[in-house]
């Protein structure tokens, strides 16, 4: 199974960690939205997209990206995996737009991945950020864990 995770991860590394536990479970390469572009992607079988969350959105960079993609139904299975200091609402989880967009151009999205990472935006800065050490070794276990899954799923 071909799979790459396309990951925008800017503040302090916390989604990168967790696209890096994945891409070893998955034998996935990990890349930044500007290092890949349609027709590489629909040569493979999964795409994860990653990203860490800026006022309650994944990062311009990544749905800008995602956005750009043709609608052309090329393209296979996606996951979508968030960090963030904050939990997420339940009346609105942090992937469902991303996942939505993602099923607008075809993409057959086969499961959401969150978990808390270190956050230093404002007004968590003001006190030294929040989280601190997230994400932790149950949070890349738990990643590892939702890797094994997909990667299970998709060889039944």
């Amino acid at each position: 199974m071909r799979t790459v995770i396309v990951c925008t991860s800017v503040s302090h590394g916390n989604t990168r960690r967790i696209a890096d536990v994945m891409g070893r479970v998955l034998d996935a390469r990990v890349v930044e939205p500007e290092r890949i572009d349609a027709a590489e992607l629909a040569t493979y079988d999964l795409v994860g997209f990653g990203s860490g969350i800026f006022t309650q959105n994944v990062h311009p960079r990544l749905r800008g990206f995602v956005e750009s993609l043709p609608e052309d139904g090329r393209y296979r299975k996606a996951f979508v995996f968030t960090t963030s200091g904050l939990p997420e609402p339940p009346f609105r989880p942090h992937s469902r737009p991303l996942a939505r967009l993602l099923e607008r151009k075809g993409f057959e999205v086969s499961g959401t991945f969150q978990c808390r990472g270190y956050d230093t935006w404002l007004p968590f800065k003001l006190v030294g950020g929040i989280r601190k050490g997230r994400p932790d070794a149950g949070d890349l276990q738990a990643a590892r864990a939702f890797a094994e899954g997909l990667r299970v799923r998709a060889l039944t």
